[in-house]
């Protein structure tokens, strides 16, 4: 590859934060920003997770940081980014990954399971975003990635709590993106679809790890079907998107909606 393309997409002598490390989107995203060249400051609440994905950065040659961060808790995010800006001397790259899902319709969902969803999806990011702008501002600038979903585009029953904390998050990313343009810091939203992780694998696996391959098969395979490139997505897909957005590849891009979901939503 040229060395100007290298260039671009290189994070050589940066940092990174994300969220929700511990497993799927959020540990490949550190996984891949360790390989493009940053050192990276993880969190999670699943310590275990969190070690194993320390673990695959630093058998790399990665440098990593880790803390257990709940991120309903602004104390532990701001936490996390303060790691980040002490240990390595700023922050470059935030990626809010963190974010859980509950089915449950809109009329039988009480009041603590919708606090539960907005707290993690919603307020979680906001408190990755304010800590993250504020670290950047303060250096010159930097790239905040927050995840979303097709479940913002594409109403679906039981996903009325997750849907719309994700709406408001590509908002929130908008919002930010204004204000704090001037300062050099990027804001954008990656909107994944149906992506194979432990979120999706809900579906049939069981509290005892056990697969039931029939529901597993039948799921992959309707919705594979939705999807012009016929497949479903997998964390190495989203990784690469966030990759481009914490790049210099994508220097003039702010504000944006990135929707790798295979074409399954095309607003």
């Amino acid at each position: 590859m040229h060395r100007e393309l290298e260039g671009a997409f290189s994070l050589t002598d940066r940092s990174a934060v994300v969220t929700g490390a511990g497993s799927g989107i959020g540990r490949e995203a550190a996984r891949v920003f360790s390989l493009a060249g940053a050192r990276v400051a993880i969190g999670d609440l699943d310590e275990s997770g969190l070690g194993d994905t320390a673990k695959e950065i630093e058998r790399a040659g990665g440098e990593v940081v880790t803390r257990r961060v709940d991120v309903r808790r602004r104390e532990d995010v701001e936490a996390l980014v303060d790691a980040a800006v002490l240990g390595f001397g700023g922050i470059d790259v935030m990626a809010n990954v963190a974010g859980i899902i509950r089915n449950r319709r809109v009329v039988d969902t009480n009041e603590a399971e919708l606090d539960e969803v907005l707290s993690v999806n919603l307020k979680g990011v906001f408190f990755g975003c304010a800590a993250a702008a504020r670290a950047m501002a303060a250096s010159g600038g930097g790239s905040i990635i927050n995840i979303a979903s097709a479940g913002m585009d594409q109403p679906a029953e039981g996903l009325s709590a997750y849907a719309m904390s994700k709406a408001a998050v590509a908002m929130l990313t908008r919002t930010l993106a204004v204000e704090m343009g001037a300062d050099g810091v990027r804001v954008n939203t990656i909107a994944p679809g149906f992506i194979d992780t432990s979120m999706t694998r809900r579906h049939f696996v069981d509290d005892a790890g056990r697969v039931d391959a029939k529901t597993r098969d039948a799921l992959w395979s309707t919705m594979s079907s939705q999807s012009p490139l016929s497949r479903i997505g997998n964390v190495k897909d989203i990784a690469h998107a966030m990759l481009y957005l914490a790049s210099d590849a994508s220097a003039f891009v702010t504000g944006q909606t990135l929707r790798p979901n295979g074409g399954v939503v095309m607003p």
